[in-house]
């Protein structure tokens, strides 16, 4: 019997994690999967934000850190998988390198952005890695990394005619994904509350789980806020109707480019936290996933060209500013056409040769089943 360690610490890596395992179940259905949860310890408690939100809970991670190396070396799994949440899962996949114990990481560490020195110990810590971008194994050693294709590219209907699914009730809609972290929800939404004041379109919010549901409908409930109407998850079928969308910096923005929606990003950080980030960050000049995809490729290396989602950062990011924007789209079909003309650009480059889960499946190298 196969055995599976299979980390992820977030919420999109959860997704990611449940579509590996059904993979891996589909070729070897008595395999013994365990996660961060067979330990005790819960996504919603992993999932901190910024160096700082690590510190104030150090003693937690340490435990967690100690706990899963226990776990490697006495339940001794075929294979560690690691989705994402590279700061604790890197370092468990080295421990379990160095017990001779195959280990496989999903979702390439932005070295490509910062911090380019961790691409050795990357190297050692991996027996392969698979990247969900196309620019990325070019980064690495050859044979280390293997681009495999995203997943969410898979999970979308074929690429609608622009507007095709959008205006049937009269009115539009405008989709506001403020994150999943508890202190972007907390710092986001009221700004874009604000920003949607005034806006001749209904206003959707889907909550990705039960702590930000309650923080949503708190918020919201604020006075001076205008009505919305929040939902228990399904923000990728609210992207695939909304007629634009306000969304914090992450994966929810490349969900709404393959929803062929258009989107401006949006986030911010402290002033310290920013001062630094500036000084790291020399890889990129884009956050927005969908905006560094086109950023890398032939088109994003010419003078003038536009990337496919504005971004509003740091001071940028205001509700006057992401007012003007959402209005820009809602009153102009032209230019909501020429931003999804842009992200299907961004969007092609995103396909493999097979099926990304799949691909991550058979990576793993699983020992075949006995008859």
């Amino acid at each position: 019997m196969a055995k599976v360690l299979l980390l992820a610490g977030e919420e999109s890596g959860v997704l990611y994690a449940k579509g590996i395992a059904q993979c891996i179940l589909k070729s070897h259905p008595d395999a013994e999967i365990r996660g961060y949860g067979d330990y005790g310890f819960e996504t919603h408690d992993l999932a901190v934000m910024g160096f700082f939100g690590v510190l104030r809970r150090i003693f937690f991670f340490l435990r967690v850190k100690k706990t899963m190396m226990r776990a490697i070396d006495e339940w001794r799994p075929d294979v560690l998988c690691t989705v994402d949440y590279p700061g604790m899962n890197l370092r468990l996949a080295a421990h379990a390198k160095s017990r001779g114990i195959r280990t496989v990481h999903v979702v390439c560490p932005q070295v490509w952005a910062w911090r380019q020195w961790r691409i050795p110990k990357i190297e050692a810590a991996l027996s392969k890695l698979c990247c969900f971008f196309p620019f990325e194994p070019a980064i690495f050693k050859p044979g280390v990394a293997e681009f495999v294709g995203h997943p969410l590219a898979g999970g979308f209907p074929e690429l609608r005619d622009c507007g095709s699914a959008k205006g049937k009730s009269g009115r539009k809609t405008i989709a506001i994904l403020p994150g999943s972290r508890m202190r972007e929800i907390e710092m986001f939404l009221p700004i874009l509350l604000d920003a949607a004041k005034g806006l001749d379109a209904d206003i959707e919010i889907p909550a990705a789980n039960e702590r930000a549901l309650h923080a949503i409908r708190r918020i919201s409930g604020r006075p001076g806020f205008p009505p919305v109407k929040i939902l228990e998850g399904g923000a990728r079928e609210l992207l695939m109707r909304a007629d634009c969308a306000a969304v914090a910096s992450g994966t929810a923005t490349l969900e709404a480019a393959l929803a062929r929606c258009p989107t401006v990003v949006v986030y911010k950080v402290s002033a310290i936290m920013a001062a630094i980030l500036r000084r790291m960050i020399t890889g990129v000049k884009h956050v927005g996933l969908a905006n560094v995809i086109w950023e890398k490729s032939a088109k994003g290396q010419k003078e003038g060209e536009m990337a496919p989602m504005p971004e509003l950062l740091q001071e940028d990011f205001t509700a006057e500013n992401v007012r003007r924007q959402l209005s820009s789209w809602l009153d102009n079909e032209n230019e909501a056409a020429a931003a999804v003309k842009r992200i299907d650009e961004a969007v092609s480059l995103l396909q493999s040769k097979g099926d990304a889960m799949s691909l991550i499946a058979s990576a793993l190298e699983l020992p075949e089943e006995k008859q």
